[in-house]
């Protein structure tokens, strides 16, 4: 597999982004849990988004709670608002 050099500087930068200017295990650290919390906001938002879709569609509440392993008051309260803003 081969990387742009755009792609790596894309990389950097976000690893960057989290470091706070250490190095070492604590920098490799940081940096993992900074872009696992990205990528768990990003699919967070799209099951959210989902959830609204399955809902118009039909399916009940409680089935989406036990889907998704939240509880019926979460499925709720994701139904009633609007769709995520990227």
């Amino acid at each position: 597999m081969s990387y742009s050099e755009v792609d790596v500087s894309a990389a950097r930068a976000a690893m960057d982004k989290y470091r706070s200017g250490l190095d070492g295990e604590i920098a490799a650290a940081l940096a993992v849990v900074g872009l696992s919390a990205e990528r768990a906001d990003r699919e967070a938002a799209i099951r959210d988004d989902m959830i609204r879709v399955a809902h118009r569609a039909g399916a009940s509440l409680r089935h989406l709670a036990e889907v998704s392993g939240l509880g019926r008051k979460t499925v709720t309260a994701i139904v009633e608002t609007g769709p995520t803003q990227s």
